[in-house]
C-alpha cells in the first residue's frame, strides 16, 4: 500500500511539474520554401493559367526557387511576378512569334544565343532542339539559368528594384506592362512578406529602356 500511495504522489508531482514546465515550446514557423496554385491565385488573379497545366509544373518551379536560392519574400515575388506575366505559370507556354527562337517556357527564353548558352549551361542542345525549352524538365531550370547566371537578378530584387528586375528580363520597354509588373509585384509582396515594404523602385535604368530581348531572335 506504501508503495502504491508514493507511486500515486509522484505521478501526481510530475503532471504538476509537466504542467509549470512543459517540455515541448513553441517553435517558430520555417520560411516559406514553396508556393501552391492557391497562393498564385491569392497574389495574381487571373493572370494564373490553367490549374492543370500550373499544378503539374509546380514541383519543379519550387525546386527551380529552391536551387536558385529565390526563397525570400523579395526574391520570390520578383520572380514570380515576371512568371506571371511572362508565361502565367505555364511550363509549356509558347510565344506567337514564328521564329525559331521565339520565346518559350516559364520565362519565355528567347534568342538564338540564349538557347545556345542555357543549353550549354544545362547540358541539353536547345539550339538543335527548341523546343526542349518549354518542356517539363527543362523549363523551369531555364528560368532558374536566366535569373541566377544569365542575369543574377537576386541582387535586383533584395533591393526591391522591380524595374532593375524587367530591365534585366529584357522585354521591350512598355510603360503600362512595367506598371501591371510593379503592382502585382507588391500584391505578391503583400502575400508573402505579410505587407508592402517601402523603397520599391520601378523605374527602369534609363540605358535599359530601349534594350529588347528578341533583337538577336532568329
Amino acid at each position: 500500500m506504501r508503495h502504491r500511495i508514493l507511486g500515486l504522489v509522484a505521478v501526481s508531482i510530475s503532471a504538476t511539474l509537466l504542467t509549470l514546465c512543459p517540455t515541448t515550446t513553441a517553435v517558430a514557423e520555417p520560411a516559406r520554401t514553396s508556393v501552391t496554385y492557391a497562393d498564385l491565385v491569392a497574389m495574381f488573379g487571373d493572370r494564373v493559367g490553367d490549374r492543370k497545366t500550373v499544378e503539374t509544373g509546380l514541383p519543379t518551379l519550387n525546386r527551380a526557387m529552391s536551387d536558385a536560392r529565390i526563397t525570400t519574400p523579395y526574391r520570390q515575388a520578383a520572380y514570380l511576378t515576371t512568371l506571371a506575366h511572362e508565361s502565367s505559370f505555364h511550363h509549356d507556354a509558347k510565344g506567337r512569334d514564328k521564329r525559331k527562337y521565339a520565346g518559350r517556357g516559364y520565362i519565355q527564353l528567347t534568342g538564338e544565343a540564349n538557347y545556345t548558352d542555357a543549353g550549354t549551361y544545362l547540358g541539353i542542345d536547345l539550339r538543335r532542339r527548341p523546343e526542349l525549352a518549354r518542356s517539363l524538365d527543362h523549363s523551369a531550370p531555364i528560368s532558374r539559368w536566366y535569373w541566377t547566371v544569365a542575369r543574377d537578378i537576386n541582387p535586383l530584387a533584395d533591393a526591391l528594384d522591380m524595374g532593375g528586375v524587367n530591365a534585366a528580363i529584357g522585354y521591350p520597354y512598355s510603360k503600362e506592362e512595367d506598371t501591371e509588373r510593379c503592382r502585382d509585384f507588391k500584391a505578391a509582396l503583400k502575400h508573402l512578406n505579410g505587407s508592402v515594404p517601402k523603397g520599391i523602385d520601378c523605374t527602369r535604368p534609363k540605358k535599359a529602356s530601349s534594350q529588347d530581348r528578341t533583337a538577336d531572335a532568329s
